[in-house]
């Protein structure tokens, strides 16, 4: 029994300060993270990333022509009215 209620102690102790600790920690990561998403470099190269990648796809897409099979290029054509639509307004806000 006095073994028992020193492991209970011990597991008490150790959530308690690891749960005060933890906190902190995690409240650390969470400013980083936040001031790296807020610099602009970080910002401008995820938009140019983004950018790139529907590029890639608008050429595979042409590439592949009209093999595709016709619910996929229904969908293609329908994404690329919405992204007319849009124009080049995505990010900002």
């Amino acid at each position: 029994m006095r073994y028992r209620l020193a492991f209970v102690a011990g597991v008490v102790i150790g959530y308690v300060l690891g749960t005060r600790a933890g906190r902190e920690r995690y409240e650390q990561l969470r400013k980083g993270a936040r001031r790296m998403a807020e610099n602009p470099a970080v910002r401008n190269m995820g938009e140019a990333a983004v950018l790139g990648g529907r590029q890639a796809a608008s050429r595979a897409a042409e590439a592949v022509g009209d093999r595709l099979p016709a619910q996929v290029s229904d969908r293609l054509r329908t994404v690329r009215g919405q992204r007319a639509r849009v124009g080049s307004e995505w990010g900002e806000g």
